[in-house]
This record gives structure tokens, C-alpha cells and sequence, in this order.
């Protein structure tokens, strides 16, 4: 296997490099959730999501929502409290603009009637030392990132987007335990093959991977990483792209969120 990392323009790049590649099965593009909030986002894609058939969702993740422990807020009604009555004081960081920090933030901003100055920056690391430093008064930060410092001192997560609880943050309520519905889509990692592969090297890959997944060692490799493994068939992750395009479309509309 040879692992070729395409970066730039929101993965763009790679994921039109696998879109156009022979549906031989020997090309595989492992996505991320901006696959299906770029169509939203940008008004040029050289690839249609339909050029891509999905596999198998291998695993997901969620944002927190944290503030400094120093601010002294316990709990996101406190913190809704404050907000309203000091904007100027608030500000919310993201791991980058028009990802999905940005697009939950915005929408959290929406829902809760605040006003939030977005700071993007450029990935979960360097937006977690800002907070860790003091520099932000609120953050949406993706688990992962996050992962390394839940228990530090210097943060309180006040609540996870998701449908379900972090498992290494049990006591962590979701959005929509909290009455802000609207925030059940969870980050995701997944394997996509071209369009025109045949669906029984589709099936067959799907049934590979999900396999893989569920072996303890991957699984305990995975959940380190503060990913929740998932491991599906190609018709649960079609599933899963299907309400979070939708999911995701909606939010940037309804934001006016665009990508230059």
C-alpha cells in the first residue's frame, strides 16, 4: 500500500484525484467531513460528490465547547448568561474557517441569540494553545485535538456536539441534552472508491475495513486518539452522508458562510 497525502484547498485536491481514478478498487480516498460541506462552501469543485461511492465510516468525533477555567463560567447556561450580557467581551475560536467548528459555532450563535466574534486558526493545535494561553474566551475544538488536555486545569468543557456522550467524557452532556437541537452530526473519518467501482469490490473492501476496525487493537488505537471507532458497511456510511450534507447545507445557508 502507498499512502499519498494530497493537502490543500479543504482536500479538494485528493479527493478529485480519486474521483477521476480508474473504479478498479486500487485507488481509495480516506475523507474527512468536509467532503460533504464543500459543495455547500465553494462555488467551483472540479469533482460531484456523486463521483465517489462511500465504503466505510471508520470512525467519528465531536467538538467541545470549552472556556478558560479562569473565567470562572461552570456551565453553558452560564456562560449564554454572560455572553448576552458583555458581546464584546466573548469571542468563539475554530480550527479553521468554514470547518466544522466554524459552522457549529455559528449555528450555537444562531440558537443561543448571542453574538460571537469567530477567530479562525489553522488547525485544532494551535487553536488549543490559544485557549490553553488564555487568548480565547470560548472555543469549539474537535476531540482529537482537544484529547491531550480534557483534564487539564486551565479548561471547563461545558458541553459536545453529537448525538451521543464522548465515552472518555461521561459526564460531558451533549447540545442537545442541554435543549440546543441542530448539533447531532458528528465529525467523521471515512474510505470512499470512484463511482464507477463495481459494487462487489465496493461491498467487499466495505466488509474488510469495517472488520479491521473492530479488531481490540485498532479499535484501542482509534479511541487513544479521542475517535470513537465505527466501522460500517458502505450503506450505513451512504446513510450518514445523506443527512449531513443536508445537515451541513443548511447551516452554512442559514449562516451565509462562503469560502472565496
Amino acid at each position: 500500500m502507498i499512502v499519498e497525502n494530497k493537502p490543500g484547498a479543504s482536500g479538494m485536491l485528493g479527493n478529485d484525484l480519486v474521483a477521476k481514478a480508474p473504479g478498479d478498487g486500487y485507488t481509495v480516498l480516506l475523507g474527512i467531513t468536509a467532503l460533504v460541506q464543500i459543495p455547500s462552501l465553494y462555488k467551483r469543485v472540479p469533482y460531484k460528490l456523486s463521483d465517489l461511492t462511500p465504503v466505510s465510516q471508520t470512525a467519528k468525533s465531536a467538538d467541545l465547547i470549552m472556556v478558560p477555567r479562569s473565567s470562572g463560567i461552570k456551565t453553558l447556561a452560564d456562560f449564554v448568561k454572560e455572553a448576552k450580557a458583555d458581546p464584546a467581551k466573548f469571542n468563539f475560536g475554530s480550527y479553521g474557517n468554514a470547518t466544522s467548528s466554524h459552522l457549529n459555532g455559528e449555528q450555537f450563535k444562531m440558537k443561543a441569540g448571542i453574538d460571537l466574534t469567530h477567530v479562525p486558526y489553522q488547525g485544532s493545535g494551535p487553536e488549543m494553545a490559544a485557549m490553553l494561553g488564555g487568548q480565547l474566551a470560548s472555543a469549539f475544538v474537535d476531540a482529537t485535538g482537544a484529547y491531550p488536555h480534557i483534564k487539564s486545569d486551565k479548561v471547563t468543557i461545558l458541553a459536545i456536539t453529537g448525538q451521543q456522550r464522548h465515552p472518555a467524557l461521561p459526564d460531558v452532556k451533549t447540545l442537545g441534552e442541554l435543549g440546543y437541537s441542530g448539533f447531532e452530526a458528528n465529525g467523521w473519518f471515512g474510505f470512499f472508491l470512484p463511482a464507477s467501482t463495481p459494487q462487489p469490490i465496493v461491498d467487499k473492501l466495505g466488509a474488510e475495513l469495517a472488520a479491521i476496525v473492530k479488531q481490540p487493537e485498532i479499535s484501542k488505537r482509534l479511541s487513544d486518539m479521542g475517535l470513537i471507532p465505527v466501522g460500517s458497511t458502505p450503506q450505513e456510511f451512504r446513510a450518514v452522508l445523506d443527512k449531513d450534507a443536508a445537515h451541513w447545507k443548511a447551516i452554512v445557508d442559514a449562516a451565509r458562510v462562503s469560502v472565496e
